[in-house]
């Protein structure tokens, strides 16, 4: 029964854990797309950097790096690689709640963060303030998953590994083991059947070979 419970916590994590590294792709997807643009308009003699890209990309990475962690400790239902994998994850929700806080608490917020050359920032705030409804659904969707995420590894690490898993004992596995030679006893004869092996089965032939011949001279 734990093994089956923890077959389906397994699963469960696998398929969580791969919303959060979906929205990850279409981030950098996202990034990709920006930089593409950027590159097409940009001035050869404009040097700003483009922090607003560069930091999607890297949320974007970070999400694809704690699934794939997620993945492996799902996989391998490790105690560390859980350990490891809730540390990511509860990282992940203080940046989050942080940027929440900083966002509803701060009204002036915007002065935080620098000037965006691409205007990107300030076309996706205005999708954001278009479509507030979508998009607090799809947020409060992908803090879901990451609790649950979290709940999931926090279950699982509780379970403990596979019974068995552990090969680094002797004495779970001892190996049949010869006896020394000087004192090493033959096998009594074995009976299969009506056939006897071993010396006696040569001895009764050699008797009805003989007797067989005293019949027929």
């Amino acid at each position: 029964m734990a093994r089956i419970a923890r077959n389906c916590i397994q699963s469960m994590l696998k398929v969580v854990n791969s919303g959060i590294g979906m929205v990850g792709i279409a981030m950098i997807i996202y990034c990709l797309w920006m930089l593409r643009a950027w590159n097409r308009h940009l001035d050869p003699s404009d040097n700003t950097v483009p922090w607003f890209i560069y930091t999607i990309l890297g949320i974007g990475v970070t999400l694809c790096v704690i699934t794939c962690s997620g993945h492996i400790a799902g996989e391998t239902a490790n105690g560390c690689c859980l350990c490891i994998y809730m540390v990511f994850v509860f990282l992940l929700l203080l940046v989050e709640a942080a940027v929440a806080a900083d966002v509803f608490l701060n009204h002036n917020w915007e002065e935080n963060f620098p000037d965006d050359p691409t205007r990107n920032f300030n076309q996706l705030k205005d999708f954001v303030t278009q479509n507030f409804d979508i998009c607090k659904w799809i947020v409060f969707t992908v803090v879901v998953l990451e609790g649950l995420s979290m709940l999931m590894a926090i279950i699982l690490k509780a379970l403990g590994p596979y019974p068995g898993r552990d090969y680094g004992s002797d004495d779970d596995f001892q190996p049949e083991r010869l006896p020394l030679l000087k004192n090493y006893v033959p096998p009594p004869p074995r009976v299969a059947g009506d056939q006897i092996h071993g010396t006696k089965n040569d001895s009764s032939i050699t008797r009805i070979n003989s007797k067989m011949n005293k019949i027929l001279t």
